[in-house]
């Protein structure tokens, strides 16, 4: 199987140590099938991306992804499945997380004072639910994070006019309400690019999943 491609973002690339990626389409994979057996298929190819990005020697984490606003911290000792929730926190050097997505949008958080990340599945339901802001709270209890040093990453996801509801918008008004100062949008919308990434809107619910993973290097 070849080797997932996968993009990075200039603004988590310039943190010392910090290790990212988002795997996009797999070539010449046919993927016309259920998530569950689209990630199966997707695996072999999703490992060998993370081994390429210096994480493989991590536990990777990922989380049940219900739509929902509910956010998990995870170390080492917690299970690699997190249920019942649609964002990861960690300040564990130990760990990569993992989000799937396709179409819904995938957030990078990052504070390089405490070096504590996050990573979050917000769609048009999680975003409503204001998944983002209650991660920057849950990284302000849990981490000390400051805001205004906080950097945010929204993945390509989505938009107008493909899709009727801009919550690319709505992610980026509730870092500006939370004091985010560094806040980035990677710009790309899934559904216009068939070559580079998965859209559930535009194959009608049967396609692969990207994988966005984020974690500090050995």
């Amino acid at each position: 199987m070849t080797t997932a491609p996968y993009e990075t973002f200039a603004s988590l690339s310039a943190i010392r140590g910090l290790r990212h990626g988002f795997i996009q389409r797999v070539p010449n994979l046919s993927l016309a099938v259920e998530r569950e057996q689209a990630l199966r298929l997707l695996d072999t190819s999703h490992r060998e991306a993370v081994v390429k990005m210096s994480l493989g020697d991590k536990t990777f984490m990922t989380a049940e992804q219900i739509h929902s606003a509910n956010i998990v911290r995870v170390n080492a000792q917690t299970a690699s499945l997190i249920p019942q929730c649609d964002g990861l926190l960690t300040n564990d050097p130990r760990l990569a997380l993992g989000i799937y997505t396709a179409d819904c949008g995938a957030i990078y958080l990052v504070d390089p004072d405490h070096k504590a990340i996050g990573l979050l599945h917000s769609g048009k339901k999680g975003t409503e639910l204001g998944i983002l802001t209650n991660a920057i709270e849950a990284m302000i209890c849990e981490f000390g994070t400051d805001p205004s040093q906080l950097i945010v990453q929204l993945a390509p996801c989505i938009r107008p006019p493909h899709y009727e509801i801009d919550f690319a918008a709505d992610i980026a008004a509730q870092a500006k309400a939370a004091g985010v100062d560094q806040y980035y949008d990677c710009g790309q919308c899934t559904a216009a690019n068939p070559e580079k990434y998965y859209s559930y809107r535009r194959e009608l619910g049967k396609t692969g999943r990207h994988l966005a993973v984020l974690g500090y290097g050995s």
